[in-house]
């Protein structure tokens, strides 16, 4: 166990009947940490944050907070002694109440004073302290978001559980409020736990993921860590497109149109799954003495803003046509049809034992 955790799961497990939902999930969130469980629907993620927050009751393991358990089968804390925020996806303010009375409305056991200094500082922290005295139907789905933000942190919790706290908001709104939530979360010092299923949201948000499939942790990390050394396929695949070969593993490689790849580890003769980022395949002019082989022809080209999405297609092996994708920053527009080189950036290209068809 970690000693400085705000937070510490241990072999935590929940079914809901015969489905399980959580199995022997450990994980850890020290102060200041912002945590994401990252995962498709139905993984365990919410499960997960309503155990931490005593909205379920745990059935297996430990669930410790600064150190003390919280609950461990036999016994449970409950969810308001936990001194745990909590923000869901339905932001749920009071229509009749005030931005600042929605606010300060968990701090009756406050002196007026002091809570009326609590308001105006989880406000300032979230940028609504000018929206102190309207009401939710005058502010945006970004504005209602952050108020809801204000009102977990104004008790000033050890830990934050964040439900997909932005996915009822447009795309340019999810951006800005995401900026706004993750400063906020920094200065207020807690721990924060939240739950997406989006991959890039969980690299904004996140200090570390915990990558889960079917109730159990796949691989917990840094994002860069999960991002360029993913465990295994489903990991690699969750951060973004890729281009999908196979290949048969020989003296510990396997061959693609772009050269060898390692597969140390995989047995000789074994099949093996290939996965290359887009942004792996630099294309550039044909030069002398290119193999036409190794040579790739566009089939089209479009303009993502920030980057180039190329379409491909290789002779590959023995004249079957293999589509791929590239990724090419800024704009990289070739005509159709015309020939490019490849050079394959080895270190956004993975090699995993062939997963059996689902």
């Amino acid at each position: 166990m970690n000693e400085t955790a705000v937070i510490t799961l241990e072999g935590v497990c929940h079914a809901y009947d015969a489905v399980v939902a959580v199995d022997d999930l450990a994980l850890s969130v020290p102060a200041g940490e912002v945590v994401c469980l990252l995962g498709p629907s139905g993984c365990g993620k919410t499960t997960v944050l309503r155990i931490v927050a005593g909205l379920e009751r745990l059935q297996k393991g430990r669930v410790l907070l600064n150190g003390a358990v919280a609950a461990d089968g036999s016994h449970e804390v409950p969810p308001e002694r936990r001194n745990v925020g909590f923000l869901f996806q339905d932001y749920a303010l009071f229509p009749h109440l005030t931005v600042a009375e929605n606010v300060g409305f968990g701090l009756q056991a406050l002196a007026a004073g002091e809570r009326k200094a609590r308001v105006a500082e989880a406000l300032e922290l979230v940028v609504m302290a000018d929206y102190a005295a309207r009401y939710p139907h005058e502010l945006s789905g970004g504005q209602q978001q952050r108020v809801a933000l204000a009102r977990s942190l104004a008790p000033k919790p050890q830990l934050v559980l964040l439900d997909e706290p932005f996915s009822g908001l447009d795309a340019r709104m999810r951006d800005q409020v995401r900026d706004h939530t993750l400063h906020a979360l920094k200065q207020s010092g807690a721990a924060a736990l939240m739950v997406t299923h989006d991959a890039e949201e969980a690299m904004f948000m996140g200090d570390r993921i915990a990558v889960m499939r079917q109730g159990r942790l796949v691989q917990f990390g840094a994002p860069v860590e999960l991002y360029c050394r993913p465990s295994d396929a489903f990991v690699a695949e969750f951060f973004g497109e890729v281009n999908h070969l196979t290949g048969t593993v020989h003296d510990k490689k396997v061959t693609t149109p772009f050269g060898e790849l390692s597969a140390e580890g995989l047995q000789e003769g074994a099949v093996a799954d290939i996965l290359i980022r887009p942004e792996a395949l630099q294309l550039g002019p044909i030069h002398e003495g290119l193999d036409p082989k190794r040579a790739v022809r566009v089939i089209a080209a479009r303009m993502l803003g920030r980057t180039s999405l190329i379409h491909l297609c290789i002779g590959w092996p023995d004249e079957s046509v293999l589509h791929l994708h590239a990724r090419m920053p800024g704009r990289f527009l070739p005509p159709e049809n015309t020939m490019l080189s490849v050079e394959l950036d080895h270190t956004q290209a993975f090699v995993f034992p062939a997963e059996p068809p689902h």
